[in-house]
C-alpha cells in the first residue's frame, strides 16, 4: 500500500512554522547564538526558540496543529494513529521536579506521554506508539507510522518527534563527553568542533495514497522505504572500522525503496559537526552513492535537536522535492571531505531524497522519499 505525506508541521529555533523555517534555511540563516540559560553554567552556542528553554508539549502541540491544518483536516481524528517520539522526553521537567523535590506529577512526564498527549489532543482511538532511539528517533517514528498504514491498521498516522533538550544535565553531560562546540556548528568542515543543541519538533501527516486521493489532498511526497539497524559496538562512538551497521541500513533502505544508488537525487545528512560522526557519514556516502549526489544538512542552522532531528530533516527533504530547491549546508566554510556539498540554495531537478540519522549506542536509520 502506497504511503504519502499530506501535511507538515515544523517548529524550530529558525521559525515558528514550516514556511518560516524553510525560507530562513534557504537564505542560509542560522539560529545559533551564544546563550546562558542557566546561571550555574557558562554561556554556550545554542539554538533556542525563546529566552528560556522550551516545553516539550508546547513544541509538539504547535507542530501537530500545523500538520493537521496543512493536511486540510480537522479535529477530532478518532481513526488516526499516532507515532510520536523523543529521545530526552520530559527530562527538563524531571530535573526541575527533583531540584524542588516536587514529583507529584510524575505520571504526566513518563517517556511515552508526549505521544499520549498528542493522541488525546486528536481524540485518537487508533494505535499509539512512542519510539525512543536516540538521535534516530524521528526516522524510527516515520518508518513505524508507514508500516501501520501498509499493514492496514490505519489510513492516517501522525508521525514525528519533538525535543526540548536544553537542560543542566544535558549540557553538563555533553560537555563531559567533550562533544559540545565552543563557537558554532560547522558540519563537514575542516574546523568542525562539536554539536550545538537545538530545540524543535517536526510532525508529518502520513496517509494511504488511496485515502489522500479520495479526499483530493495535496501530496508532498511518497514514502519509499527505510533501513534500521544497530552497531552493537560502543555506547557513543560509531563503528568506524567496518561500518557494517550503517552500510546495512543504507543498502536495506535502497532495496526496500527499489532504488539504485544513482537514483538518489540528494541526501539530507545527519551532519552533527562532530569529528567522528561527520567522518563516518562521509565515508559511508562515498562507499555507496555516486560522487555527484548532492549532500546537505541543516544542523548548522537549527542546532542538533537530537531525537527530533531526523523528522526535521525529512521535512526539509519534502520541501526540497516539492519546490525543487536544495537548502545550503549552513555553517560549512572549508569542506573536509570530497562530497558534493550544497553551499547555497540551489535549484535542481530532484526526484528522490534520502535522509540519514545516527544515534548513540550505534543506531542507524535511513528513509527515502520520492517527489
Amino acid at each position: 500500500m502506497a504511503v504519502v505525506v499530506t501535511g507538515i508541521g515544523w517548529v524550530s529555533a529558525l521559525g515558528q512554522n514550516a514556511p518560516e523555517t524553510w525560507q530562513r534555511l534557504l537564505r542560509g540563516d542560522s539560529a545559533i547564538a551564544l546563550r546562558q540559560p542557566f546561571k550555574a553554567l557558562p554561556p554556550r552556542p545554542l539554538a533556542m526558540i525563546g529566552k528560556r528553554p522550551s516545553d516539550l508539549n508546547a513544541l509538539l502541540w504547535t507542530a501537530v496543529t500545523d500538520a493537521v491544518t496543512d493536511a486540510q483536516l480537522s479535529l477530532p481524528l478518532p481513526n488516526c494513529g499516532v507515532v510520536i517520539g523523543s529521545s530526552r522526553g520530559y527530562q527538563r521537567d524531571w530535573e526541575a521536579a527533583l531540584a524542588s523535590e516536587q514529583v507529584a506529577a510524575w505520571l504526566e512526564h513518563l517517556p511515552h506521554m508526549g505521544a499520549m498527549t498528542v493522541a488525546r489532543h486528536l481524540a485518537s482511538q487508533g494505535p499509539v506508539l512512542s519510539p525512543m532511539a536516540a538521535c534516530a528517533t524521528g526516522l524510527w517514528a516515520i518508518a513505524q507510522g508507514a508500516d501501520l498504514i501498509r499493514a492496514g491498521q490505519c489510513e492516517q498516522v501522525l508521525v514525528g518527534a519533538g525535543e526540548a533538550p536544553i537542560t543542566p544535565l544535558a549540557l553538563t553531560g555533553f560537555e563531559q563527553m567533550k562533544a559540545l562546540a565552543q563557537t558554532g556548528c560547522y558540519p563537514f568542515d575542516e574546523q568542525r568542533e562539536g554539536l550545538v543543541l537545538g530545540e524543535g519538533a517536526a510532525v508529518l501527516m502520513l496517509e494511504s495514497e488511496a485515502a489522500a486521493r479520495a479526499r483530493g489532498a495535496k501530496v508532498y511526497g511518497h514514502f519509499l522505504g527505510a533501513g534500521l539497524t544497530a552497531d552493537a559496538n560502543h555506547i557513543s562512538a560509531p563503528d568506524a572500522v567496518s561500518q557494517q551497521g550503517g552500510l546495512s541500513a543504507l543498502h536495506t533502505c535502497l532495496r526496500r525503496s527499489q532504488l539504485l544508488p544513482e537514483d538518489v537525487s540528494f541526501i539530507h545528512a545527519h551532519g552533527t559537526s562532530t569529528r567522528l560522526n561527520d567522518a563516518y557519514e562521509a565515508t559511508l556516502i562515498q562507499k555507496v552513492l555516486p560522487s555527484t549526489t548532492w549532500v546537505t544538512g541543516t544542523k548548522g542552522a537549527t542546532g542538533h535537536t537530537l531525537g527530533a532531528s531526523g523528522a526535521m530533516g525529512v521535512a526539509a527533504c519534502l520541501l526540497s522535492l516539492n519546490q525543487q530547491v536544495l537548502p545550503p549546508c549552513t555553517g560549512l566554510r572549508t569542506a573536509a571531505f570530497d562530497l558534493n556539498l550544497v553551499t547555497q540554495a540551489t535549484s535542481a531537478s530532484l526526484s528522490t531524497a534520502l535522509c540519514m540519522s545516527f544515534g548513540f549506542g550505534g543506531q542507524n536509520a535511513m528513509v527515502a522519499f520520492r517527489r
